[in-house]
């Protein structure tokens, strides 16, 4: 047998044994793919945010109170050098806190022209969710709340709305934070 011969003969034979050993092989599962946000909560209700839409998340830091302004926007911050604009979203809503501001976070938008971080209840981390576990039009959302949500998510049971922080800060009331008069 010549060398040629014999080297293919051995390939052969490392190809049959692989196949051999190969049938013990898990089978190829079926990709599950995922959507991630940051979960937060307001009045002990789930959301998450698109993390496109949170550059980034902050202790309520030292601001300064603006004089003429409505009560949901507690002033402006220096943040690392750059003004940034403190709004309460509890506030915004009409609804009362139930944690102190020192307990409670800040969720940064920084888009164009707007640098505004918004207070929340609690952060709650990256959350993701399986594609297949989104709605398009979620349950018993508050109409406070409505005009920001893109749907809402579900895991274990829990919903978990999705809140546009871009819808947000489209509103022109949200922009509006003089007092009238």
């Amino acid at each position: 047998m010549s060398t040629a011969s014999a080297a293919y003969a051995r390939l052969v034979d490392y190809m049959e044994r692989c196949r051999a050993n190969a049938r013990d092989l898990p089978l190829q599962e079926d990709v599950v793919q995922y959507w991630s946000g940051i979960g937060f909560t307001l009045d002990e209700v789930q959301y998450v945010a698109p993390l496109d839409q949170v550059s980034e998340i902050l202790s309520v830091p030292e601001y300064t109170r603006v004089p003429g302004v409505l009560h949901w926007m507690r002033g402006v911050a220096n943040v690392r050098g750059r003004l940034m604009t403190v709004m309460d979203l509890m506030g915004f809503l009409d609804k009362t806190p139930a944690l102190k501001e020192k307990d409670r976070r800040l969720l940064v938008l920084d888009e164009g022209e707007i640098y505004t971080g918004m207070v929340v209840d609690e952060v709650l981390g990256m959350q993701h969710f399986q594609m297949d576990g989104f709605v398009a039009e979620p349950e018993k959302v508050d109409e406070a709340v409505q005009p920001y949500i893109e749907g809402a998510y579900t895991r274990d049971g829990e919903q978990w709305l999705v809140f546009s922080l871009f819808r947000l800060a489209d509103d022109p009331r949200f922009l509006q934070v003089t007092r009238a008069g």
